[in-house]
């Protein structure tokens, strides 16, 4: 089981920083993943600012959401 996201805030250039149950951290750099299906809703910054957590994973307000393991699977990599 992967720890639930506590805490996501936006940043300049694509990036999250993000908080998870298991006091661990990181980023994710979402940029690779922008031009890709749903998440071109999000490629405009003022979409992508508009993310929360939500059911133990992050979402943005136009329906885009990810998967709570590869959340943290590619947050883990910031933290190594």
């Amino acid at each position: 089981m992967y720890p639930s996201v506590i805490t996501v805030i936006p940043r300049d250039d694509y990036l999250l920083d993000i908080s998870f149950s298991n006091g661990e951290s990181g980023v994710l750099d979402m940029k690779p993943y922008l031009d890709f299906g749903v998440f071109n809703r999000i490629k405009d910054y003022r979409s992508f600012e508009k993310v929360s957590v939500a059911f133990d994973t992050i979402e943005w307000e136009s329906g885009v959401d990810l998967d709570p393991e590869f959340v943290y699977d590619k947050c883990k990599k910031a933290l190594a």
